[in-house]
């Protein structure tokens, strides 16, 4: 017997606040879905929705696809070497 091919849902929720209900019915929809045999893939997500799923850690199990908005960060801090400052003039 061949096993059937699992089917995707794409979701796009750009218009979804980022907030414990999201949290909430993105996971029972996710549950429902599994159920059924189907993936979940998330689209459009929000910068603040994405770090909410990641701190929950739902981020991985609801398919949060790559792409959208461009998060603004700072550069990664370097490594300084430790070294002795020049005496001042008096």
């Amino acid at each position: 017997m061949a096993a059937r091919a699992r089917s995707t849902i794409v979701c796009d929720v750009a218009g979804l606040d980022p907030d414990a209900s999201a949290i909430d019915a993105l996971a029972r929809f996710r549950l429902g879905a599994r159920r059924l045999d189907f993936e979940v893939r998330l689209r459009g997500i929000s910068a603040e929705l994405r770090e909410l799923l990641e701190l929950v850690g739902l981020a991985g199990v609801l398919g949060v696809e790559a792409g959208g908005q461009p998060e603004e960060r700072e550069e990664p801090l370097g490594v300084e070497e430790e070294r002795e400052l020049p005496d001042l003039p008096v």
